[in-house]
This record gives structure tokens, sequence and C-alpha cells, in this order.
């Protein structure tokens, strides 16, 4: 495994606060990874899918957090989208897996989405 992977993290702008414990989970020296933060942190002005596409590219993966919120996280769902249309592979994490949804996106089509353990991480990491 290299020493560090470009991972874009996608999320719900409601689950803002799993993303910052995946990132900080990440940075605990004892992680069977590391990687570089990737993420859009702020809303962009109008030409934000084409910065955005630009970020996904430039990235080995993405983690894609997955939630109740997700089927209506506009924003997220384009990035899985693009993510998959520019070949960059994608990792679903349930957050929750206690609360998981019922249905995923169409946009999860085709993309593995598994429970958050260090494992199921270390092993898509490892994929790279």
């Amino acid at each position: 495994m290299a020493s560090k992977f470009r991972i874009f993290v996608c999320f719900a702008i409601e689950d803002s606060q799993y993303r910052t414990l995946l990132v900080g989970q990440a940075r605990n020296e004892k992680s069977p990874f590391e990687f570089v933060d990737m993420s859009v942190k702020e809303p962009w002005s109008s030409e934000w899918k084409t910065k955005c596409r630009a970020k996904i590219k430039g990235c080995d993966g993405m983690i894609a957090l997955v939630s109740n919120n997700t089927a209506n996280a506009t924003g997220a769902l384009w990035e899985v989208a693009c993510a998959k249309n520019e070949s960059v592979p994608v990792l679903g994490v349930y957050i929750d897996k206690d609360n998981k949804p019922w249905v995923l996106p169409n946009e999860f089509t085709g993309v593995k989405v598994v429970e958050w353990t260090w494992a199921n991480l270390e092993a898509f990491i490892d994929s790279l």
C-alpha cells in the first residue's frame, strides 16, 4: 500500500460531522492508512461542477458516506455519478449500520456499499 492516497469524501451536507469524524480517524496514528482529504468543504459558485470534476479526476478514489440524507443530496449524488463517469473507484460507507437507507439512489448502482469499519476502509484503499 502506498503511503498516501488522494481520496474525495462525498457526503450530504447534513452528514458533515461524519466526514469530520472520518478525516479525524484517518489521521489517528493507529490508522491502517492515510489519505489526503479532497472533499468539497463549502458550496461553490455556478461553476462548482467544473471545479468538482477536476478535483474528483485528481483523486485515486472516492468514499461516499451513505445515510438517509443521501437520496436528497443532489450535489453528493452528482459527485458519485461524476466519479463513476471518470472511472474513479467509489466505495459507499454506511454512516449508521443500524439505520441504513432502505433503497440506495440510482447513482449507487454498481457501487459497493459497506459498513464503516477499519477493515472495509483498508480493503478499499488497498484495492486502489
